[in-house]
């Protein structure tokens, strides 16, 4: 049966089914989210005399739940307009309306017998075929299911998706003995393809694989700690970015997930195991205090931290107090800081003789040890177990992969010694001779399966650059950049710079680049899987030759960068931007001139360079102005005052988009760029772009001149700067700055209307950015970006 998804369901409407519902709406499907019917009305209904029959009363948890997400933080919609797809409705009112629908996801309260209850009421009304879910968190799929129809039960599964679902990458699909493999197979590649996730498959077991693992490992912490005498604050400075783990590291990422929460999953394994591992996951007696406090974390305003005035303090958990946070400072902290790559740090770290190696192994070995034991329990394989901890705990490496780092024999050496039981999946690795989980042999990625090795699965869309390389090798390389092949005609220029910033470098790629394809391809890639796009241009480099009064070698950087763009936008084949996460200043350059933009969900595109006292020197003001131009139905006309004030507007604001919904918004995309749901397909959708642009007999296009708004523009344009001025709301400098966009988006002092061309423009742009280098005032803010990492307002 071929399955389609074009209408969803969510019941329940609290953070995670609202969450649910606001994703599924950004992705373009129109989603009903029902709740229970309220059992009295609030003041505000009674003031307005609506009675509980009232519609507005019975739809309140939902409708209230939709307007909530205006509000939260980080935002769960890409766009506000995703809001229309989502509709509010109850489960009294509106249960025959999931007749209508091809996929009913249920998200109530963890509580066997209510889903059970429910279950049997959407039996009823369900049309066969329609997928039913759980979002349950450790709820056995197989007990919910249970008395169910046959076609149900063929339909029916977890759906585990981790909170916020807009940004948490991971979702855990649980068959049930009844699913049918066809299902499970669709969820799988549907949720991987159209919601954008990393999908593993988790056997029914007690909170499946993430949360099972991860739970354990942090109550383990949380032993360790109380065991070995760190504080919290101590513990976090360890086992945070230092070992690929997120900034909020153990108690941060309690308190910001609910120790309420946290107990519950730990109740959950708790009640359905025994020995050993009961006992880990038993709560200790100063979190069971912090419960009947109600110090539940961020929700309540305290937990394992409390800010207190502008001071945040830790918990001391002997005497339940707040101090001023500690921090753990020792040589192999150090040490770690001058080893390249992760695993080298993980192992500097785990096998130190200070406080660090201590805490660290005792935190590390066990969870190593628990992971093996559960291999074939969980999950059928070590992959499912590494991606669901990276993609669900923001873990960078997966246990069997810090495994593999810190070195398998040296470690279950060290276990032994100390009187571990080696679990028999990893021991049966070292008696059949290997040393290693994983291992790679020409570009390709192999898994230990308890018997040899196997290829990892890889589904078509992903495309690994760093083990692309090495199979495949590159056309030419510098520093900043390397010109790759990736197959069918395409070529890939892959920005490496440290942030990928703008040099020199990459604009001699560039150039290079556009020459081969044009020779030898049929289109060109700009992308890379750095954590950004690009932070934008050199600003080290500016800064240096300009506090060296090298204008002239500035003008010609900023010269050679507006050419490139150039070559970008007038290539005979065609050029795909491929931005990411951060895409600023010079990043967003590199792709407002390209013929198609391939965003991700998450591009926070922008001109930002007014924070560093600039504006954009690279043909960004004059892109970001025929973009919006373009953008204009044909036969309107066309106010060119109007598509001024917002251009400079978005420039003199330093807009950034906070989606790729809102970089099209913000017109940095145009209708018809692309937008991958699934960051890891962003280069494949890129590449088939190009090929598609190829295929339909691409053409540069024509050098158009530019209509501009000239003198009585500028003068609009200043009035606006001149009254926030006035008003106290920018400083002198911020107002020449202000002057100086607004004479370059006006196309300087001829008449409005007038048509000029792009080099006239590029020109007025390129003088205005160097007058605005050799100012101290800009300099000054330039350097106060570089060691502070925010704007200096001078």
């Amino acid at each position: 049966m071929a399955y389609q998804i074009k209408k969803a369901a969510v019941l329940g409407s609290g953070v995670m089914g609202s969450g649910i519902a606001a994703h599924l709406a950004n992705i373009g499907i129109p989603t009903l989210l029902l709740d229970i019917v309220p059992n009295e009305i609030n003041n505000e209904e009674q003031t307005k005399g609506l009675s509980l029959e009232h519609p507005t009363v019975r739809n309140r948890f939902a409708q209230t739940a939709i307007q909530k997400l205006l509000k939260q933080k980080p935002a769960p919609l890409t766009s506000i307009k995703n809001l229309q797809l989502i509709t509010a409705g109850n489960l009294e009112d509106d249960l025959e309306k999931l007749k209508d629908v091809d996929w009913i996801i249920e998200v109530v309260v963890e509580n066997l017998e209510v889903k059970k209850s429910l279950y049997e009421k959407i039996d009823a009304v369900r049309k066969a075929g329609t997928i039913v879910s759980s979002n349950t968190s450790g709820i056995s799929v197989n007990a919910m299911v249970e008395g169910r129809s046959e076609d149900f039960g063929k339909h029916f599964l977890g759906t585990h998706f981790f909170n916020p679902p807009r940004y948490l990458k991971l979702l855990e699909v649980i068959p049930a003995k009844t699913t049918d493999a066809e299902v499970v197979e669709f969820m799988k590649q549907y949720g991987e393809d159209v919601l954008g996730k990393g999908v593993v498959i988790a056997k029914d077991t007690p909170n499946f694989i993430a949360n099972r693992i991860g739970t354990y490992g942090l109550l383990v912490s949380l032993r360790e700690m109380q065991l070995r005498g760190y504080s919290v604050g101590e513990v976090d400075s360890v086992t945070g970015p230092l070992i690929g783990r997120p900034k909020s590291a153990t108690f941060r990422t309690l308190d910001v997930v609910g120790l309420d929460t946290f107990a519950h999953v730990a109740k959950n394994v708790h009640d359905l195991t025994s020995g050993e591992e009961q006992k880990v996951f038993e709560v200790p007696a100063f979190l069971q205090k912090m419960l009947e406090n109600k110090w539940l974390g961020a929700k309540t305003g305290q937990g394992f931290f409390l800010k207190k005035d502008k001071e945040i303090l830790e918990l001391n958990i002997d005497t339940l107090e707040y101090e001023p946070v500690k921090k753990l400072t020792t040589p192999s902290m150090e040490m770690a800081k001058l080893q390249k790559g992760l695993a080298a740090k993980v192992k500097t770290l785990t096998y130190a003789k200070d406080r660090t190696g201590e805490l660290l192994w005792s935190i590390l070995s066990p969870t190593l040890l628990y992971s093996a034991a559960l291999h074939g329990e969980i999950a059928d394989d070590i992959v499912a177990i590494d991606q669901a901890m990276k993609w669900g705990f923001g873990w960078q490496q997966g246990p069997f992969e810090i495994w593999d780092a810190i070195g398998v024999n040296e470690s279950v050496e060290k276990m032994k010694a100390e009187g571990l039981e080696i679990p028999y999946f990893a021991q049966s690795l070292l008696d059949k001779g290997f040393d290693s989980f994983y291992k790679e042999e020409n570009g390709d990625l192999y898994f230990f399966d308890g018997n040899d090795y196997k290829i990892v699965p890889v589904n078509e869309k992903v495309i690994d650059l760093k083990r692309y390389k090495k199979k495949h090798g590159v056309i030419k390389s510098n520093a900043g950049a390397s010109l790759i092949d990736l197959g069918g005609g395409i070529a890939l220029l892959e920005f490496h710079s440290k942030s990928n910033s703008i040099g020199i470098d990459i604009v001699q790629m560039i150039n290079f680049a556009i020459d081969e394809v044009e020779k030898n391809y049929k289109g060109l890639v700009i992308g890379n899987q750095g954590k950004n796009f690009s932070v934008g241009a050199n600003l080290g480099m500016i800064l240096m030759e300009a506090q060296d009064d090298n204008i002239f070698e500035l003008d010609f950087v900023v010269r050679s960068f507006q050419n490139a763009m150039m070559k970008i936008k007038y290539s005979s084949k065609p050029v795909v931007s491929a931005p990411f996460a951060m895409t600023l200043g010079g990043g967003a350059e590199a792709c407002l001139p390209a013929a198609h933009i391939q965003a991700t969900t998450e591009t926070y595109m922008g001109l930002v360079e007014v924070g560093v006292g600039l504006i954009p020197g690279g043909g960004g003001n004059k892109e970001l102005y025929m973009k919006h131009l373009k953008g204009l139905p044909n036969g309107v006309q066309v106010d060119y005052q109007n598509v001024a004030n917002k251009v400079f507007e978005t420039i003199a604001m330093a807009k950034v988009s906070t989606s790729g919904e809102e970089a099209r918004e913000n017109n940095f995309l145009n209708f018809a760029d692309g937008i991958s749901v699934n960051p890891d397909h962003q280069l494949y959708d890129a590449k088939q772009a190009a090929l598609s642009l190829s295929e339909a007999g691409y053409k540069a296009p024509i050098r158009e001149k530019v209509p501009v708004t000239g003198s009585p523009g500028y003068a609009t344009l200043l009035l606006g700067a001149e009254g926030m001025f006035l008003s106290g709301y920018i400083s002198d400098h911020d107002l020449k700055i202000a002057k100086k966009l607004a004479y370059v988006i006006a196309g300087g002092e001829v008449p409005y209307g007038t048509l000029v061309d792009e080099q006239y423009l590029l020109n007025l742009e390129r003088e205005a950015f160097l007058s605005l280098v050799a100012d101290p005032k800009s300099q000054a803010r330039m350097q106060y970006m570089l060691v502070k990492g925010k704007p200096l307002r001078n």
